[in-house]
This record gives C-alpha cells, sequence and structure tokens, in this order.
C-alpha cells in the first residue's frame, strides 16, 4: 500500500508541473527542480528505515552533488533550444552529457 501512496504522489507532482507548465512555464520549472522531491524521498527514506542516519547523510551527499549533472542537462538543453535543433536532439544531447557527469559522480563520490 506504501509503495501505491508513493507513485500516486509522484504522479501527482509530475502532472502538476506539466499543467502549471502550459500558462507558466518559469514556475513549472522551478517546481519540477525544487527540493519537494528531495523532501519526498527523505520522508520515505527515513519511514522506510528509521534512524538510519548514515543512510539519511549518504542520500543527501549524493543529492547535493547529483544537482551538477542536473545543471548541465538543463543548460545543454538550453543552449540546443536556443539553436531551434528538435525536441529528440535536445533530449539526446542533454541526456548523453546527463549520463557522462553522473557515471563522474559515482566515481567521485566512491
Amino acid at each position: 500500500m506504501r509503495f501505491v501512496i508513493k507513485l500516486f504522489i509522484s504522479m501527482c507532482i509530475i502532472t502538476l508541473c506539466s499543467q502549471i507548465g502550459r500558462k507558466l512555464p518559469t514556475l513549472a520549472g522551478l517546481i519540477a527542480v525544487m527540493p519537494l522531491t528531495g523532501l519526498i524521498v527523505l520522508i520515505w527514506l527515513y519511514l522506510d528505515n528509521p534512524c538510519n542516519l548514515t543512510l539519511m547523510t549518504d542520500y543527501t551527499k549524493g543529492a547535493l552533488w547529483g544537482i551538477l549533472p542536473s545543471i548541465l542537462f538543463f543548460f545543454v538543453a538550453f543552449l540546443c533550444f536556443q539553436k531551434r535543433l528538435s525536441l529528440w536532439i535536445v533530449l539526446c544531447a542533454s541526456f548523453a552529457v546527463w549520463i557522462a557527469a553522473a557515471v563522474i559522480h559515482q566515481l567521485l563520490l566512491k
């Protein structure tokens, strides 16, 4: 049952962002990257593993350093959209950069 609740909340956040994005795209972007997702994950991790501060510390460290690959993803997407590239090229380029940065992220945090 807890899994279904988690799934429902996640779907609501994504749906809310896409609906807001139709009229206020910058606000939807802000909501999509705000710490709301991190907050929800922290709560779920804590409820699933009460008092495991090592897990919480490791998660927050990964999230903190994980911001850099995400910034690169959106930066590449922004540049590609400014050049009027197609959505699929933008997504491929952005994810390629994100994956490279995520691999480096994981290697550096080990």
